[in-house]
């Protein structure tokens, strides 16, 4: 046994060397470094919408909110108007043909009551796009609103790296407040 271990850290090492190096941050005029641009890869993809899911699942409970789930219309509304978004270069609630969030959500034959959707440009990570809704009591409403049952997420992102991402909560009674559009 100790004959394997002592042959297996030569093996380490030279794997250890072999890992390329990280690149040193670019820093700006002020010295500090410069952010990075996010790039989605395939396997984040995969678990965006359930890591967005557990994250504003852990802020309902926090908050005595019960649980959203994933929708698939939500979701294609989300997609459609993070895309057009993008196209538009711009972040604002309403579809290049005039289309409200309400009118997106209708199209996409969603059952329940849209109840507000949150928008917004960047180039960071949903966590961090999600952090930055919650620091906004408009955007934050949207996520905690205790009629929430249903969510719909998605992005877009440009080859510059630059995000587009919508995140819709939908449910079966109207919210006590009018719907809210966060950004």
């Amino acid at each position: 046994m100790t004959r394997i271990y002592l042959l297996s850290i030569p093996l380490l090492l030279a794997l250890a060397a072999c890992a390329p190096a990280p690149l040193p941050p670019t820093l700006g005029p002020d010295g500090k470094p410069l952010p990075r641009a996010y790039r989605i890869s395939s396997e984040d993809e995969a678990r965006m919408e359930f890591r967005t899911l557990d994250a504003v699942n852990s802020l309902r409970e926090a908050a005595g909110a019960p649980p959203l789930q994933l929708n698939a219309a939500l979701n294609a509304a989300a997609a459609t108007h993070a895309r057009d978004m993008s196209v538009q270069n711009r972040p604002w609630h309403f579809g290049s043909d005039g289309s409200s969030p309400i009118e997106r959500v209708q199209r996409v034959g969603y059952n329940g009551i849209m109840l507000g959707e949150n928008i917004s440009e960047t180039y960071e990570t949903e966590l961090e796009t999600l952090a930055a809704w919650m620091k906004d009591t408009a955007t934050r409403d949207v996520i905690l609103d205790q009629n929430g049952r249903d969510l719909g997420f998605a992005w877009f992102q440009e080859p510059n790296g630059k995000i587009w991402w919508t995140l819709i909560v939908g449910g079966n009674s109207p919210s006590s407040q009018a719907v809210g559009f966060g950004s």
